[in-house]
Order: structure tokens, then sequence, then C-alpha cells
């Protein structure tokens, strides 16, 4: 599976992956990066970052492969400028987001599209996602917001009321949707069908990457259809116990102590060239 590292796709999640909790690229990943592209082997990142909440990590890893942003709904190839794939909400997902906001009146949320993130209602967890993305969001009304290419709704509550999000969405049974815990505080809705694990398989299609052998490595529950996805399934130390029943390696690193390059050091040792 490993003998030529020039067919060896490397495929990481950023926040709680190859980002530490101070949101960094380590100095020790950056290093293992730069080794495992200079040997043959090809790296990129899945994230469910927007194109804006991304740009302040692009410059600092080697990114000559297309990337999977939004929670595997755009493939984009910063080298040419070009989206290489997309997929985005049904018009339905409109009247379900305002639905769901209306009854959870707990919850903030916005909608990421690919010119811009729209709060339509702030919390502080909310105001957090702010903060962690970098971004200077638009602020209006969800009834206001152009519909056309929702990429996803993003909604920021308490842990305390994320079980009851979840029941919520339960019982809507919403069918053209789907929804995804993406952090303790944030649950998203995607179109139907549409993950990590669901990208990783349309970046098989993409030029130079059929007949490659693709590793996933990520810490939280988006990322699970991504490591079932691949041949080889990773995670951090630090990674929900429900990534850890699904991954084939658990690193013995966190984010924090370089499970990327640990990881990275585990691919080239079983490499033949």
């Amino acid at each position: 599976m490993f003998e030529d590292i020039s067919r060896v796709v490397l495929m990481s999640d950023m926040d709680g992956t190859l980002l530490t909790s101070d949101k960094i690229i380590s100095e020790k990943d950056r290093n293992a990066i730069e080794k495992f592209i200079s040997l043959g082997g090809k790296f990129t990142v899945s994230t469910g970052r927007t194109f804006e909440a991304f740009e302040q990590y692009r410059k600092m890893i080697s990114l000559k492969f297309p990337v999977v942003l939004y929670n595997g709904g755009v493939i984009y190839d910063y080298t040419t400028g070009e989206i290489l794939y997309a997929e985005y909400l049904p018009e339905s997902a409109y009247k379900t987001a305002e639905e769901l906001i209306n009854i959870m009146d707990w919850a903030g949320g916005e909608v990421l599209k690919t010119d811009g993130t729209y709060i339509f209602r702030n919390n502080e967890y909310q105001q957090r996602h702010t903060n962690l993305c970098g971004i200077s969001p638009i602020y209006m009304d969800i009834s206001e917001i152009p519909r056309e290419e929702w990429q996803k709704v993003l909604f920021a509550m308490s842990e305390e009321n994320i079980s009851r999000a979840e029941k919520v969405i339960r019982n809507k049974n919403y069918s053209e949707v789907d929804f995804v815990k993406s952090a303790d505080i944030f649950i998203e809705m995607l179109p139907h069908g549409i993950s990590k694990g669901s990208a990783l398989n349309e970046y098989r299609k993409l030029d130079g990457m059929e007949n490659c052998t693709f590793v996933a490595v990520g810490d939280f529950d988006n990322d699970i259809e991504m490591i079932e996805s691949a041949d080889i399934g990773a995670c951090p130390a630090n990674a929900e116990e429900t990534v850890k029943k699904k991954a084939d390696i658990i690193l013995k690193n966190t984010s924090d102590g370089g499970a990327v390059a640990e990881l990275i050091e585990y691919i080239i040792d079983r490499c033949i060239s």
C-alpha cells in the first residue's frame, strides 16, 4: 500500500488535528509536511473552514494540491484559483434554517456562502466561532440573506444545549439535508450526502489522484466519514472516542504534540521509494 510515496495522499483535518490548541501549525508539523512533500508525497487539508477562514493558514504550509473546504462542500485549487467541485444546500434548506432558529431560541447561527459568512443571530457561542475563524462577517436577518449558493448553516450553542438541538433535529426528520456536530458547541447543516468523506471520494477522481493511497487524519465527528472513506484512517490522541473507534491508527501524540508529524513518519517508514 505504501510502496511509492509519490502515490500517497495525506488529507488532514485542521482544528484539533493539524492546528494546536493555540490555533497555529507547529514547527514540528510544518517541518514534517515539508519533508513529506520533498520526498514526493501529496499533502492537503480537509476542513470545515471557509475561504476566508482558511486564508490565514494557506501560506504557512506548501499547498500544491487542491484543498477541501466547507466540510466537504468545496474542493478548491489555490494554484489555479479554480473551484473543482462544489455542492450547495437545496432551496428547502432556507425554510429549514428559519424553522430551526425559531425553535432553538438558545442558538446563534450563520449561513456560510462562497462569498462570505452571514450571521443571522449572534450569541457568545457564535462569537467564539467568529473569533476562531478570524473573519469579518456580515450581520443580516436570515430572511434577507441572498438565497443562492448556501454551502452550509452553522448553529452555535452551549454544550448543554447541543443535545436539545440534536433531539429537535431528529424529531423533524429532515430528508434533504444532513447535520453533523463539528465541535462541542457547533452543529452544521450540510447538503444531504455531503461530508468530508464524500469529498475524499470526489478527490480520488481528480487528475493525478487515480490509484493513489489516501491516508486521512481527523479528531471529531465531522471527520468520521473521511476516516472511513480513506484507505487508512488515523486520529490524534485527543480525538473523540467516536472517532477512535473508526480509526485504523490512533496516534500517540495530540494535535499539540505533533500528531501529523507522527503520522508522516509512519508513512515514510513504510514506503520503499
